[in-house]
């Protein structure tokens, strides 16, 4: 079964078993609270819409580039990055680098000179939409752009969000994870009513699910019966394979394809395309 699993995430043949949207996707994975799996789920569903015949591109808006690393991707200092391309006005299409192995992959990635674009950024004029304007420029079209945010509500991820069409929000399965909830959503809100007002929370996501806690169980009920049908019905579990991964500079797709973690990620990226098609671009 594994072994089988494993051909379907890894698709060799590349037949196209995730449909593509009929128009870019441009998804924000959002959440103030660090340590939810934001950039695990960026990079894994990146690398399993690519592995199934979509064009992607990831952009890593995180000071600490964890998304650079997951993807294998050069982000020490001197590397051309998507700081350039906020603070400078440096094209997208130059920054970004193909993904090693894993065809119609591209990533924006950050170098820690992204940690000073949080003050820079003040001072620019427009500068809430600064990446917007990097993403409408770029020549090639994409089916997915995914924006990799901090752990934090500040200048950038108010970029990203002015970038996005939808938002995915990632929630741990457990109490905190619902505490700063309220205040993500009214940032949005926030965004939506005054610099975006196209911006949906489409997607949630359920990461490092634990089936032996009834808390786990709880905090499932409750973001179910809070956002309905926008949950997805995959669940990410807890598993040691999707945190070994980026160790190795790959994703969980890669490095385990045959794992709960993988099987689980290919499983939230399929149901993201085709609700993407379903609805007309918004899940």
């Amino acid at each position: 079964m594994e072994a089988l699993r494993a051909v379907q995430i890894l698709n060799p043949s590349g037949e196209i078993i995730m449909p593509r949207p009929d128009h870019p996707r441009v998804i924000c994975v959002a959440n103030q609270k660090g340590g939810v799996g934001k950039t695990t789920t960026t990079v894994n569903l990146a690398v399993a819409l690519a592995l199934h015949g979509n064009r992607v591109l990831v952009v890593d808006l995180d000071p600490q580039g964890n998304a650079s690393t997951g993807l294998n991707v050069p982000h020490h200092a001197g590397v051309p990055d998507v700081y350039d391309c906020l603070i400078d006005n440096v094209p997208l299409a130059e920054v970004a680098q193909p993904v090693e192995g894993i065809p119609n992959l591209f990533c924006v990635p950050a170098t820690i000179d992204l940690a000073g674009a949080e003050i820079e950024l003040v001072s620019v004029v427009a500068r809430e939409s600064r990446l917007a304007r990097a993403i409408a420029g770029h020549p090639e079209k994409f089916d997915y752009v995914f924006i990799d945010c901090p752990p934090s509500l500040g200048l950038l991820t108010v970029n990203a969000l002015c970038a996005a069409q939808e938002v995915l929000i990632p929630i741990q399965c457990e109490y905190y994870a619902l505490e700063g909830l309220n205040q993500l959503i009214n940032n949005i809100n926030l965004v939506r009513q005054h610099l975006n007002p196209t911006l949906d929370v489409s997607t949630i996501l359920l990461t490092m699910y634990d089936r032996r806690t009834r808390l786990a169980d709880a905090v499932e009920q409750d973001v179910r019966n809070h956002f309905g049908a926008k949950v997805l019905n995959a669940v990410i579990p807890r598993n040691v394979r999707v945190s070994e991964a980026p160790s190795y500079g790959q994703s969980v797709m890669t490095y385990d394809p045959g794992s709960r973690g993988a099987t689980s990620y290919f499983e939230a990226a399929l149901e993201l395309a085709v609700r993407g098609v379903n609805t007309g671009g918004t899940a």
